[in-house]
């Protein structure tokens, strides 16, 4: 094999990477199975997409080594390959909002629209949360929390949020979490909350990223967390 031979080569199979990235639904798949593993009907029902396309989509992240499958009797559950490829979207979606200044124009704007909801720096919950003085609310869907939430985190999946106020301490601030950056739940959260006179603020990173920046974090023994140090 020749030195060009060589290059050629391992480029072309590193390519497979940015060719599988190479699409938006793609990316938002993948930051949905950092979360916890799911089947296809549940990611198309989450992309608000078909089944026969969520599925195409799956398998060309498959065929380029970023998820694992597993097929249970007529349903396939897909999960991220390893740790690494979610330390790999963290790195990925930092650099995206560092070099595509775009990006957060439109955050703004959406978050704007939305009332403004600010997010509360990591800094200030740690202290909040230290002295007892702010509630951390996990707002994703049960079985994302039960792969990996926040330490001291309180499980309140967004649609069940009306019906459990009255379990909420009406003397403390709360802060939800949920996906990231680009996830509105917790937005859609602290909205209700404050309508209902609850004083709640936004925190912008997922469980990853602030696993990343160091917070504690809990995983079942059936998931690993896709993020690792940096």
């Amino acid at each position: 094999m020749t030195k060009r031979a060589f290059k050629d080569a391992v480029y072309r199979q590193a390519a497979w990477i940015g060719k599988a990235l190479a699409s938006p639904k793609r990316l938002e798949l993948l930051e949905l199975l950092a979360q916890a593993p799911r089947t296809v009907e549940v990611l198309a029902a989450e992309t608000e997409a078909t089944v026969a396309n969520t599925s195409q989509h799956l398998q060309i992240l498959f065929a380029a080594g970023l998820l694992d499958a597993h097929k249970g009797g007529r349903f396939v559950t897909y999960r991220l390959a390893d740790a690494s490829v979610g330390k790999f979207l963290l790195d990925f979606r930092a650099l995206s909002e560092k070099r595509r200044a775009e990006i957060d124009r439109i955050k703004r704007q959406f978050f704007a629209e939305m009332g403004e909801v600010e997010p509360v720096n990591q800094e200030t919950l740690l202290e909040r949360v230290r002295r007892g003085e702010a509630l951390v609310l996990d707002v994703r869907p049960a079985e994302e929390f039960h792969h990996a939430h926040l330490v001291g985190a309180i499980s309140l999946p967004l649609p069940e949020l009306e019906s459990r106020l009255s379990q909420l301490p009406k003397n403390k601030e709360v802060v939800a979490y949920c996906r990231g950056p680009f996830c509105v739940l917790a937005a859609e959260a602290v909205q209700r909350l404050r309508r209902h006179g609850i004083p709640a603020y936004r925190l912008e990173g997922s469980v990853y990223d602030l696993q990343a920046l160091g917070l504690p974090t809990t995983a079942s023994a059936s998931g690993h967390p896709p993020a690792v140090d940096r």
